[in-house]
């Protein structure tokens, strides 16, 4: 057995901080992993992993092992994907993300990877349900809004999305501009959720204080609430990339903080590290990334 072959087990479970999981995702027994990782802690002269009753932890020579072989693995993988590649693209891809955000920014340009005969599987959810659908891979490629474990996940920048405070034209309005906030504490407020995540930091930037405020309606789906507050139910806080036809057409109006200090978050695209040595996967990827190519 070759040390390259100890290497990939080594790498897994550094990622996955898990001699089982690591062996599952090689498709070899746990035990035939512990061995693999045995050989290379006897190689290299120093123990790799602290065995805890749930899972490893990885010791400084394990995180100096996997900062110098690491990258290497994974270019090595991503080039023998490449040349896997050929014109065969049959087979399942699962990507998982916000709904809203597949709706409005990614379900249109993944038509090309169906055509080339990919079949793809869209999951949605919150940010626990993304990441845990990574961790136990069933998801390819997820779309998240905040950074991942870059030790187990490779990234990109999508897009940075930003926050603008909107409401219908007519409620725009009605409002006393010289009492901005308590014309607005007196609307219907339609939250994501009840701790208005994205209310808060706008809120903050636009008057200096939290908010005050309690959600008149909390729906967790963006899209929804954008309808509601175009049909002048209430007002929210709505990233660009969905509100921004609504504004350009007068259904919505927004009454956002200066351009300086507008709430922002970047988006990401994040996969497994290990699944880069799959083809569909790594063209995916690639695909989709070339999608924002100009964002």
């Amino acid at each position: 057995m070759s040390h390259l072959d100890h290497l990939h087990t080594f790498i897994e479970a550094y990622r996955l901080s898990s001699f089982s999981r690591a062996a599952e995702r090689l498709g070899m027994t746990q035990p035939a992993a512990s061995l693999h990782i045995q050989a290379l802690e006897a190689f290299v002269g120093k123990p790799l992993f602290l065995r805890r009753a749930r899972g490893v932890t990885p010791t400084d020579a394990a995180h100096e092992l996997a900062r110098a072989v690491g990258p290497m693995l994974d270019g090595l993988q991503a080039r023998l994907a490449s040349y896997k590649l050929g014109g065969d693209l049959s087979g399942t891809l699962h990507i998982a993300g916000p709904a809203d955000f597949i709706a409005a920014r990614l379900a249109d340009g993944l038509a090309p990877l169906m055509e080339q005969g990919l079949r793809i599987r869209v999951h949605t959810g919150n940010r626990e349900r993304i990441y845990g659908l990574l961790g136990d891979a069933s998801a390819d490629l997820a779309v998240t809004a905040s950074l991942p474990d870059e030790r187990a996940h490779g990234y990109a920048r999508l897009l940075t999305e930003r926050f603008q405070l909107v409401l219908a034209p007519a409620l725009a309005a009605s409002l006393d501009k010289r009492a901005l906030a308590a014309g607005l504490a007196s609307l219907p407020l339609i939250a994501y959720d009840e701790d208005l995540p994205l209310v808060r930091p706008v809120w903050n930037a636009m008057f200096r204080l939290p908010p005050a405020l309690q959600a008149a309606m909390t729906i967790p789906d963006l899209r929804i609430i954008q309808d509601l507050v175009i049909a002048g139910h209430g007002w929210s806080v709505l990233p660009d990339y969905l509100c921004a036809p609504a504004l350009k057409a007068g259904r919505l109006a927004a009454l956002a903080p200066r351009r300086a200090v507008a709430q922002r978050n970047d988006l990401y695209l994040v996969w497994n590290k290990g699944a880069m040595r799959n083809p569909r996967t790594v063209h995916a990827r690639d695909a989709i990334l070339r999608l924002f190519d100009s964002t």
